[in-house]
């Protein structure tokens, strides 16, 4: 069994590789969280594009389809109610406006939830203060070694490797 930086479980590390194996994990946790910040920034791109698709159809539907459809719908009530054709078309109106309503609701929806979306922000705020907390801390006090027990030390460390293999 080794350690992340490949040195056998038991065996004390250097200052220098304790160093260097912090410096690689801050360089991993760096790298992450930029990887995280993008997938959130393209995630509330998707969102922004949804909504702006949305609204789009919303103006097509409404664009494209009244000529057609307010005759169409405008002559349906007509055959079946014998009201003035006027207010017949009025109603067909009505119906188109009421479905890019929808549609608009749907685009504004999808655009709050884009603009709520905090996850670059969340990201850099995470990344100061990790900075922070490492800005502050300080190494541990270690005692000073016991001179009877450093003849000790090597047998110790090599009786507890035969013991994990």
């Amino acid at each position: 069994m080794s350690a992340p930086d490949g040195s056998p479980v038991g065996a004390e590390r250097s200052i220098g590789q304790l160093f260097a194996s912090a410096t690689t994990e801050m360089s991993a946790l760096v790298h992450d969280e930029i990887a995280l910040a993008k997938a959130q920034l393209k995630q509330d791109v998707k969102r922004g594009a949804t909504s702006g698709g949305a609204f789009t159809v919303a103006g097509a539907v409404l664009l494209f389809s009244l000529p057609m459809l307010n005759f169409a719908l405008a002559y349906g009530i007509r055959t079946w109610s014998d009201w003035n054709l006027a207010i017949c078309f009025l109603l067909s109106f009505a119906a188109n406006v009421l479905i890019a309503l929808v549609l608009a609701l749907i685009g504004v929806a999808a655009a709050k939830k884009a603009k709520k979306s905090k996850g670059p922000q969340k990201v850099a705020a995470s990344m100061k203060e990790t900075a922070g907390v490492l800005q502050k801390a300080k190494p541990h006090p270690r005692p000073a070694p016991v001179p009877e027990l450093e003849d000790r030390a090597p047998a110790a460390i090599e009786a507890v490797a035969r013991s994990s293999s």
